[in-house]
């Protein structure tokens, strides 16, 4: 792959051919990563070493966290971050490999059709990254969890844990909800754009 593959596929990562698209990029990506990056680790950082049962023995408190935390939310939003990057790196790398500059990608209907499929798919990932979050966190954090302890043959099946930090837990989580709703709303609205342009509507070349 030459220089010039590379210099183009790092402009359309950095610049997509959207008004919104480089806003979601350049500034919402950036507070996002920010947001995860800096507070993620001072509200869950020490978690772990914090989180304690009755009785408060190392063997209990390890299995319960590990029950109660069965990913980490730094690890499963990382993954977040990650996984809804890649549709829109595979079709910058398409361009790139196609020699298709940023201001021809609307221009031309095979690779606006393969954009839009990119978009389309961040937001499946990001709807599906909902789910999981739900599923996995909740959307409020308790200040006690009830472990069950029966896998460990102990004389007690449940042992009452305390979770350090919940009420500011539950507002970060509060806030990755609505991060992933700004991301899902800013791809819907970025289709739109794709779409008046196309019409004729937006023809005007993005600076």
């Amino acid at each position: 792959m030459s220089l010039n593959y590379i210099k183009n596929f790092y402009e359309g990562c950095l610049r997509p051919p959207t008004v919104i698209g480089q806003f979601h990029t350049l500034f919402f990506g950036s507070v996002r990563t920010f947001f995860l990056g800096v507070l993620g680790f001072a509200v869950y950082g020490n978690e772990a070493l914090h989180f304690s049962c009755d009785p408060d023995k190392r063997e209990i408190n390890l299995y319960c966290y590990n029950q109660f935390r069965p990913i980490t939310p730094q690890v499963f939003w990382a993954l977040q971050l990650v996984t809804v990057l890649v549709p829109g790196a595979l079709f910058h790398l398409y361009a790139a490999c196609k020699n298709i500059d940023q201001e021809e990608i609307l221009q031309r209907p095979v690779s606006t059709g393969f954009y839009i499929i990119s978009v389309l798919l961040r937001i499946i990932l990001e709807v599906l990254a909902f789910w999981l979050q739900s599923h996995l966190f909740g959307f409020l954090v308790d200040p006690v969890y009830m472990c069950d302890l029966s896998a460990l043959a102990k004389i007690f099946n449940i042992s009452k844990c305390m979770v350090p930090g919940h009420f500011e837990k539950t507002i970060f989580l509060s806030a990755m909800y609505t991060f992933t709703i700004i991301t899902i709303l800013l791809c819907i609205a970025e289709i739109f754009e794709i779409l008046f342009r196309r019409l004729g509507y937006l023809n005007q070349p993005v600076t």
